[in-house]
């Protein structure tokens, strides 16, 4: 068995000079509280306090980035205990799943799972030897009996943790009771929701004829005129602040927008509605609700999140067995300049809204979205994602954002994981690679290390704090 260990300067430059200086850095930032602004963890999980039943369910199930990878290497999802779109499940023992997984374990060197995983089994777990085939079953026993432990329930690592705030997503369709079972529990950790209204927004989303359905059901709006669907959004959002929202979020797979007049848009929803529309009608009817959202942003407040340039479900026989999510979103070429022009003609200097920008398509940081970031008062660049969220990703985007938009016109780090132990994991790489970033700039005498200090204590709290209004 090999002896596990990570190194306490991972990530940091091999410059002697720089090292120390990102050490230094480091050391401010790395206690410091998490505030998780956007992400897909399971609110379940911290109203019902239940504790996680093994290391399988926990570690393997719940991240696409861990079992597409295996999947890629010809590991049938089933094989991982991975549930159907039906809700259904084949019969995998979850200790086998787990051996299966760390058998393979040598796919991830290199990649960010690695880094974050590693963290979790030595940081969280205590875990000292290195997970291979010979110690699978060592890991999965150590690893499920910590779990029947209080000190490893949801809300007990929440707090070791030290998220300050965390935010799900959920569907304008959700009653959030488990967010009102929360508020109502009388446990001090933030647990808040985001507006993610794709399925009642996407004509080509496999649920829409039913989500619309029951999105007039759960209003009592007539949501098959174009007057009573907009009064439905602005009722659930309503709901949805009440219950801690403070950002939307938008998946759409272009960053088009459009500002039609009230008819056009009224004739061109009716088409929708009809089951008349074309692929160009559901393309135009998505533009025009970035900018009706946009709009009662203004009026509410919400910050809204835009994560296009995303071909999801690109797997079209896994989707249909296995559903959504399930690691097949590929990244498609996007133009911001044109796409977003109509949406900032009226909103992108209006001092109540405030539009957080992602995108798969990084040649457009340092063509398109620092540049429009640093012009635009409404606009900020939300961090590297999906793909891009690793260690090599994050640095281009500082380097790449920097000249135009500088640091604060982008929002921090945010991890936008469904796998609950990997968002300290994440934050410390975000934290240990800005402050590698910011080591070299202080080194080369383009910034005082105070400086230095204040922007990794700013990118790590503040700027994702001010940015969703937490």
């Amino acid at each position: 068995m090999l002896p596990f260990k990570l190194h306490q300067d991972r990530l940091f430059s091999s410059d002697p000079a720089q090292r120390a200086i990102a050490r230094r850095l480091y050391e401010q930032v790395a206690s410091l509280p998490i505030i998780s602004p956007h992400g897909h963890t399971d609110p379940a999980w911290f109203a019902d306090n239940a504790p996680f039943a093994n290391a399988t369910e926990l570690l393997l199930v719940p991240d696409h980035y861990v079992f597409r990878m295996l999947y890629s290497l010809g590991i049938p999802l089933d094989a991982l205990g991975i549930p159907r779109r039906d809700g259904s499940r084949a019969d995998a023992d979850p200790r086998q799943a787990w051996r299966l997984f760390a058998q393979n374990f040598h796919l991830f060197r290199g990649t960010p799972s690695s880094m974050w995983l590693n963290h979790v089994f030595h940081d969280v777990f205590g875990l000292r030897i290195r997970l291979e085939a010979r110690t699978a079953d060592t890991y999965y026993d150590h690893i499920t009996a910590a779990l029947s432990r209080p000190e490893f329930r949801p809300r007990a690592l929440f707090e070791r943790f030290r998220i300050e705030v965390l935010a799900t997503t959920e569907s304008p369709l959700d009653p959030l009771h488990h967010h009102a079972n929360l508020r109502a529990s009388g446990w001090n950790g933030r647990v808040i929701t985001a507006y993610r209204p794709d399925p009642v927004i996407d004509p080509e989303h496999e649920q829409f004829p039913a989500a619309l359905e029951a999105f007039g059901a759960i209003t009592g709006e007539d949501v098959h005129s174009w007057s009573g669907y907009l009064r439905a959004h602005r009722q659930r959002r309503a709901f949805f602040a009440k219950a801690g929202a403070t950002a939307t979020d938008h998946g759409h797979p272009s960053a088009v927008t459009a500002d039609l007049s009230s008819v056009q848009a009224g004739k061109l929803f009716d088409r929708i509605v009809r089951g008349k529309g074309s692929a160009e009608d559901a393309e135009l009817f998505r533009a025009q609700m970035l900018t009706e959202m946009a709009a009662m942003s203004v009026e509410d407040g919400l910050v809204m999140q835009l994560h296009p340039g995303c071909f999801r479900n690109h797997n079209r026989a896994l989707f249909e067995r296995y559903g959504r999510d399930k690691g097949a979103d590929l990244p498609l070429r996007t133009d911001y300049v044109h796409g977003l022009k109509p949406l900032l003609d009226r909103f992108g200097n209006e001092p109540n809204f405030r539009l957080i920008l992602f995108t798969l398509d990084e040649s457009t940081y340092s063509r398109e979205l620092a540049p429009m970031a640093g012009h635009y008062p409404a606009l900020h660049l939300g961090p590297a994602w999906w793909f891009h969220d690793a260690p090599e990703g994050m640095w281009r985007f500082r380097e790449w954002t920097l000249s135009s938009a500088g640091f604060y016109n982008t929002v921090g780090f945010n991890d936008d994981t469904r796998a609950f132990l990997s968002i300290p994991a994440r934050h410390d790489v975000a934290r240990r690679v800005d402050c590698a970033f910011l080591a070299k700039l202080v080194a080369e005498h383009r910034l005082d290390e105070d400086e230095g200090v204040e922007l990794a204590v700013d990118l790590a709290y503040n700027l994702p704090k001010r940015a969703y209004k937490l």
